[in-house]
């Protein structure tokens, strides 16, 4: 049996994938997987800050049309470039067990980097964070592969990167600090991988959800709803982590403006996930996220 996956060609991308391909063969051994490369606006517009090619999405849509248009069965993606909501036509089929979503600094450690040291980071999320606890920095964008990245870290400062995936690609002995995410709440889905099908594609769907991780499932269902709840993407100063909490669910949500200089964050419980995160992102909405998402 052969199954063809689609992807983007980055070396994380492409581990993502192979990744993926082994946990498939591993539960059905008769299974062989294909990689289909593809090209992505993101990948190609790599000299423009994501926001301005349109946010989130910008790194799944021609992944998305391969499977659609039936070059692929399936997609492996960082489930945090997804948009919150589905595309048509596509279902999330399995989310695999979640690598770590927290953000971490190459470079310098917070502590170390002088008064007005330079941090890159191509994340509004990224930036508000860390300017809310260091106003002195300065900032500048960061785009391209992670090896791109790790070649431009600013003298006397740092980059941001994700901890996932310089574990992914053996590199975090890089990592100069590496923030909980009580200090800087994650993007979206960060550290997790989604697997996308067609919606009418029964047997395919069937055979992904035997990579599926349940709890891992169920955070990035709640971190999901938080983001549609607000109707934004990764293009925006917002984030949300979700975590099991003693047989309920925990959700930290944020939203900030782009400065840093107002960040709000809002945790609740609860044993519906998805309803969770809609709690959340309407709690924050209320206590001021609206107003600094519209001047965002």
């Amino acid at each position: 049996m052969k199954l063809r996956a689609a992807t983007r060609g980055s070396p994380l991308a492409r581990w993502q994938a192979e990744h993926v391909a082994g946990l498939l063969q591993r539960a059905v051994p008769d299974i062989d997987v294909d990689l289909v490369f593809v090209d992505t606006l993101g990948d190609r517009a790599r000299d423009r800050p994501i926001h301005e090619l349109g946010g989130q999405g910008v790194f799944v849509k021609e992944v998305q049309a391969a499977v659609l248009a039936g070059d692929a069965d399936f997609a492996v993606h960082s489930a945090k470039d997804l948009p919150s909501t589905a595309a048509p036509g596509l279902t999330i089929a399995a989310v695999p067990e979640r690598g770590d979503p927290r953000d971490c600094l190459v470079g310098l450690a917070l502590d170390e980097i002088a008064l007005g040291a330079t941090i890159a980071t191509g994340a509004v999320r990224r930036r508000a964070q860390l300017a809310h606890v260091r106003p002195d920095l300065e900032f500048t964008e960061l785009r391209g592969n992670i090896q791109t990245r790790l070649a431009k870290v600013p003298a006397g400062g740092a980059i941001v990167m994700a901890v996932a995936a310089l574990q992914r690609l053996e590199l975090s002995d890089l990592i100069a600090e590496a923030f909980s995410p009580s200090q800087f709440v994650p993007q979206v889905a960060q550290g997790a991988l989604a697997v996308e099908c067609r919606e009418d594609d029964d047997a395919t769907r069937a055979l992904l959800a035997t990579v599926q991780h349940a709890a891992s499932r169920a955070a990035v269902d709640g971190e999901r709803a938080f983001l549609a709840a607000l109707g934004g993407g990764c293009d925006l100063p917002v984030g949300a982590h979700v975590t099991p909490a003693g047989g309920e669910w925990r959700c930290e949500g944020l939203i900030a403006d782009l400065d840093g200089t107002t960040v709000l964050r809002h945790v609740e419980l609860g044993s519906v996930v998805e309803a969770l995160g809609q709690k959340v992102a309407r709690a924050l909405l209320a206590q001021g996220g609206a107003a600094l998402l519209a001047r965002s």
